[in-house]
């Protein structure tokens, strides 16, 4: 699993799916100042680090969850990580929208599943964990019987967890926050005083950054 872990940190630094810059901040959507950016969709661009990927979900759903009738891929990121999951297990496929259509069928969920259906739900990426568990409870308004979550990344928050744990429903990722920094240390990648930035972000990560934004 730690292997799993650090060769999944490997590969999101080697092609820039992530970027750490301690000393000049990304600003998310929500406003916050971030040391870090991720963007796991660049993982598709990459044949090699996708197939790592897709077998390294198929490998983790096969240990954690062999009663799997389905898979479902959060939209965007991860429908087509999911996608990609789904054929290596010989499963069907659906994927959840972050709201229902304004047109068409109104669908929230996309594709043909059955009530009761025991799925597993695939996302690209964990931050405060409201999106991804608004997936989940869609699924289970549809009536899906959700088995766990697994995502490539997570950063690893307190408030994330939490929700996972108020909504129980079972979080697993490929690599994580702490792995990453550690990866990036030995590499070079960044400083010791980096890592201190980064460990100090993410303790309190709305609140980082405030004088950068004053």
């Amino acid at each position: 699993m730690y292997e799993t872990a650090k060769k999944t940190a490997e590969y999101l630094l080697q092609i820039k799916a992530i970027k750490l810059q301690p000393a000049k901040p990304f600003t998310w959507a929500s406003g916050w100042k971030s040391p870090i950016y991720c963007d796991n969709r660049k993982t598709l661009s990459f044949p090699e680090v996708r197939g790592y990927i897709r077998d390294s979900f198929a490998a983790k759903v096969r240990e954690l969850y062999p009663g799997a009738e389905l898979i479902a891929g959060v939209a965007t990121g991860a429908i087509a990580h999911g996608a990609l999951v789904a054929d290596k297990l010989g499963l069907p496929f659906i994927y959840v929208r972050s709201g229902v259509k304004d047109h068409g069928l109104g669908n929230q969920i996309e594709g043909h599943y059955e009530n009761g259906q025991k799925v597993v739900v695939i996302e690209d990426l964990i931050s405060t964990g409201g999106s991804s568990l608004g997936a989940v409870r869609a699924l289970r308004e549809a009536g899906c019987e959700v088995l766990g979550m697994i995502a490539i990344f997570t950063y690893g928050f307190a408030r994330a967890a939490d929700s996972f744990a108020a909504e129980q429903c079972r979080l697993d990722t490929l690599s994580n926050y702490s792995v990453l920094v550690d990866m990036a240390a030995a590499s070079g990648y960044i400083t010791q005083g980096d890592v201190e930035t980064l460990k100090v972000w993410r303790t309190e990560p709305s609140e980082w950054g405030k004088e950068i934004r004053g």
